[in-house]
């Protein structure tokens, strides 16, 4: 998907700090000071990286299980740039680089307000889930 002025990158580089301040920005919480580049280069088949002139503007991880399952984690886009298709950007590349990695599955789970933005926007179909807090 084309964004103007918002360039894509399938593991893309940044800072643990750029991500960590659009993570705490997106989900309301004080940075934590999380080392997210050790995190996806030990965790994830890859992770997309939204910028805008240099500027870290959006994320989102895949995480998988090393076969043929992929999953949609960490979905943020810094607010300033929200609604004006980075998030759908960013799902739309976490697709291809999942495809591109042999994966035939690609998981996200949400919260019930975002629904619209993955099954409608993104393309996602529903299933049934489970989830146990922990």
């Amino acid at each position: 998907m084309a964004v103007t002025g918002v360039g894509f990158t399938w593991r893309g580089a940044f800072t643990d700090a750029e991500v960590e301040a659009l993570h705490a920005e997106g989900f309301g919480h004080p940075p934590t000071g999380n080392a997210w580049w050790a995190r996806v280069n030990r965790h994830s088949l890859g992770w997309v990286c939204a910028r805008s002139a240099g500027t870290l503007v959006g994320f989102v991880n895949v995480a998988w299980d090393g076969e043929c399952h992929a999953f949609v984690l960490d979905t943020v886009v810094a607010a300033a740039r929200g609604r004006r298709g980075v998030g759908t950007g960013l799902v739309a590349a976490a697709v291809e680089g999942a495809r591109a990695g042999g994966c035939e599955w690609l998981h996200v789970d949400f919260e019930d307000h975002l629904r619209g933005f993955y099954l409608d926007a993104c393309g996602f179909t529903p299933t049934g889930a489970g989830l146990v807090r922990l």
